[in-house]
């Protein structure tokens, strides 16, 4: 089995970004080999929906930039954890703009009649936040809600971790730590 994990946040090492490395770590106990993409470290274009015209042999992107690794990652993938911080109610620049190139992937299966995601996988939403807003957190999930769609992944697990308002202050919070680690093992059994 293997499980993807995309980080969406801006820095390294970020609250978001640590419990993502932390779900993967259970996950590989369990046996699954882990991937691991930083979404900040790629060159990514934003949606220019230039698909209408044209689409890639397998559906993908025709813009050629590090979406590509990421388009091939998922379709390698058999699980996958997204996680993102909470900007401004929703989720990282860096994440909605990933999201946005997989206008796509929804272009090639409605428009050209042509399936890119044939497998079934699993898939998992981290997302930590400054504030305790609800509302923050239900539009972010709504958004990953739609994406995992897109790229045919059940909606299995989720963990929302409010509060954490410096870089590295999820580690004063082993609640949200050892959530992080269930749901990494969680999801790779």
């Amino acid at each position: 089995m293997i499980v993807l994990g995309i980080s969406g946040s801006p820095r390294k090492d970020g609250n978001s970004d640590r419990l993502l490395d932390i779900a993967l770590a259970e996950a590989e106990k369990t046996g699954a080999k882990i991937r691991k993409i930083v979404i900040n470290d790629l060159d990514i274009s934003p949606c220019r929906e230039e698909e209408y015209s044209k689409i890639s042999d397998e559906g993908f992107s025709v813009i050629k930039d590090g979406m590509d690794q990421v388009f091939r990652a998922i379709n390698e993938s058999d699980r996958i954890i997204l996680a993102s911080p909470i900007f401004f109610g929703s989720l990282s620049a860096q994440i909605k703009t990933m999201i946005d190139r997989f206008q796509s992937v929804w272009i090639s299966e409605h428009v050209f009649k042509k399936k890119v995601y044939s497998k079934r996988i699993k898939g998992a939403f981290i997302c930590a936040g400054a504030a305790d807003r609800k509302d923050f957190f239900a539009n972010a999930s709504s958004i990953v809600k739609h994406f995992f769609a897109t790229i045919n992944a059940e909606y299995s697990d989720e963990l929302f971790c409010p509060g954490l308002d410096g870089k590295g202050s999820v580690m004063n919070h082993p609640e949200f730590l050892e959530a992080a680690g269930k749901m990494g093992k969680r999801l790779a059994t």
